[in-house]
């Protein structure tokens, strides 16, 4: 195969994906059958099988049981907003970073205690096991899931302090920068990473989604001079929502 060639597969996924994104195959449209498939294209079953494979891994057409594969409805992604900047004492910093974009979040959560898995000890700089509060949070924009996040932070830094707990207590609620500001830990850095991978089976199950659907990963860790005090994965279907970061410019 020289530069520049496509299998046959990926050539008839090319011209159905072009057919669905220029409405001639609208939403909840039937996609053409196998049968069909292979006749148009003068293609192989093989090939009108691996064609519509594509299709459905890319989210663009769903199978329904028993009655066949139809082109998905195609939501315009919005806006999760990201920032640098730090909201009022009191504020609750993804209700305040969401509020420019008109979202309406409220947000659901559970604490408790865990052991450090490899992961997450290298990421606090702590030692494997040592006890962290993992928090689990599923943040809704109008009733609508739209992120998921969960956290861990060493009891070595809040145990036995008012922020033990990050929904409870006289700071329940309020941004990890001001939570260890109240214990004289002063935040002074925050580092995110962004990648993408396929939604776990329960992820997708919490954000609405269907298997095979991409998420967005945002590891974000909260320093203070040098020590990790907060580490947390945040969780965004791809499909339905972009990250947009909004920094300070010193």
């Amino acid at each position: 195969m020289t530069f520049g060639e496509q299998p046959a597969y990926l050539r008839v996924a090319s011209d159905l994906r072009q057919q669905i994104v220029n409405g001639s195959l609208p939403p909840h449209t039937r996609l053409p059958s196998q049968a069909r498939i292979r006749e148009e294209y003068g293609v192989s079953d093989t090939v009108a099988l691996e064609a519509r494979k594509v299709l459905m891994a890319e989210g663009l057409v769903e199978g329904r049981s028993g009655s066949g594969t139809y082109v998905r409805e195609r939501p315009v992604p919005r806006r999760i907003s990201r920032s640098g900047y730090r909201p009022p004492a009191g504020a609750n910093p993804f209700r305040q970073e969401q509020a420019e974009d008109g979202a309406r979040g409220t947000w659901e959560s559970s604490s408790e205690q865990e052991g450090a898995s490899p992961e997450i000890a290298a990421r606090l700089g702590i030692q494997l096991g040592d006890r962290v509060m993992r928090t689990r949070y599923v943040y809704r924009d109008a009733g609508e899931p739209m992120m998921l996040s969960t956290s861990w932070e060493p009891i070595e830094v809040t145990g036995r302090t008012p922020v033990m707990l990050p929904e409870e207590g006289p700071l329940g609620g309020c941004g990890v920068v001001e939570r260890m500001a109240a214990i004289d830990v002063v935040v002074d850095n925050v580092a995110e990473e962004v990648g993408a991978r396929p939604g776990l089976a329960e992820e997708l199950l919490a954000l609405g989604g269907v298997p095979g659907h991409v998420v967005m990963v945002v590891e974000r860790t909260y320093y203070a001079s040098g020590r990790p005090v907060e580490t947390a994965d945040v969780v965004v279907p791809a499909d339905r929502f972009r990250i947009a970061y909004h920094l300070p410019v010193k």
